[in-house]
């Protein structure tokens, strides 16, 4: 899980999560247990064009190892019709804050760096209750259906997400939700406390917030994918409106896919009414053997109600990947983003970001 970062980092970590499936652990006839673990190595070089960042050094780098995430799923199944679902989540984003902290046994003053990165917490709970073959109602905690791209690398073709479900993705709902499904044909709505950002944090507004979903597989190949999202923004008075829309086709080892997005008034950008956001992706998967190859384009605008752009981001990312085992699957990933934003000293700032990382990730 990645949360959407502030603007001027943008230009030195749009870096986010590889695709395997699971196998559940039968601990008991009725319990079972599934997870991964992810880890990896990252090095980003970035440059600022801006006149603030001439007057400093304009390049820099960064890198960064370790553990990323770590999570246990456990499922329950009551009988035939209720289970229950509950995703435990260990998550570093590297985030630290600088401070002054006391030397001992000195006493003296020393500046010390606190990571704040670090979380562990309840993805997901939720119980599910199968009314029929077809159709099903859950409520608790759990993860929107929208988007092309998964919270967790587990269902990434390659290691990092494109950076913007901040914007488009439902994030993380608490509430209930009715689906309807057939072999050709899915329908589901959501009434949920709100639309929450990919951290959970809500908002807490005063009317739920509503997500509907229209799903169709004319073949086993090929499924598309259309969601509309209405929330609150109380701060602004206004509706938020996500639109998301995504469709892929499989092509023998070859799987295609494209997802276009568009958003109104969403508070993780918006500051005055009417500002808007679009974006979409491109990406193509082929897999020969144990290997697979991503290659993704990706593009996202932020602008104003009078069009003026305020955030612009577009890259290009290739993934090789390697199955080791069952298990674990390795992903090596070099990535390119141009990014543009609209600073309130500097005016227009350009920047650009070369990034390399080697992920390992571990499922059970």
């Amino acid at each position: 899980m990645k949360a959407h970062r502030n603007k001027l980092s943008l230009a030195v970590a749009l870096i986010a999560a590889s695709s395997m499936a699971q196998a559940e652990i039968e601990l008991t006839e009725k319990l079972s247990l599934s997870g991964f673990i992810d880890m990896s190595s990252t090095y980003v070089e970035s440059e600022i064009d801006s006149p603030a960042a001439l007057a400093v050094d304009s390049k820099s780098s960064e890198t960064s190892s370790g553990l990323d995430q770590f999570e246990l799923n456990f499922m329950y199944s009551f009988d035939d019709k209720l289970s229950a679902t509950v995703d435990l989540e260990h998550q570093d984003d590297g985030r630290t804050v600088t401070g002054f902290g006391t030397a001992q046994p000195s006493g003296d003053d020393v500046e010390v760096e606190v990571p704040i990165g670090e979380e562990t917490d309840i993805e997901q709970a939720y119980l599910n209750y199968a009314v029929s073959d077809n159709f099903s109602v859950k409520a608790g905690r759990f993860l929107s259906y929208a988007g092309w791209e998964t919270e967790d690398p587990t269902g990434l073709f390659q290691y990092s997400g494109a950076g913007y479900a901040g914007y488009f993705y439902g994030g993380y709902q608490q509430g209930m939700s009715a689906l309807y499904g057939t072999d050709m044909f899915a329908a589901a709505v959501s009434v949920v406390n709100d639309l929450g950002d990919l951290e959970g944090e809500f908002r807490d507004s005063k009317k739920p917030a509503i997500e509907t979903m229209i799903a169709v597989m004319p073949t086993d190949a090929w499924t598309a994918k259309f969601f509309y999202s209405v929330d609150e923004n109380e701060a602004l008075d206004e509706d938020i409106v996500l639109i998301n829309a995504w469709t892929s086709f499989a092509i023998g080892d070859l799987l295609l896919a494209a997802e276009y997005n568009k958003s109104e008034d969403n508070p993780v950008y918006a500051t005055a009414k009417d500002d808007e956001a679009s974006g979409y992706l491109l990406m193509a998967n082929y897999a020969f053997g144990k290997a697979g190859i991503t290659v993704r384009y990706h593009d996202w605008t932020l602008e104003t109600k009078d069009g003026i752009e305020f955030e612009a981001v577009s890259g290009i990312t290739v993934a090789p990947s390697y199955a080791l085992t069952d298990n674990l699957l390795i992903v090596a990933e070099y990535r390119t983003d141009d990014i543009e934003y609209l600073d309130p000293v500097d005016g227009q700032v350009e920047a650009s970001a070369d990034s390399y990382a080697l992920e390992a990730l571990v499922t059970f």
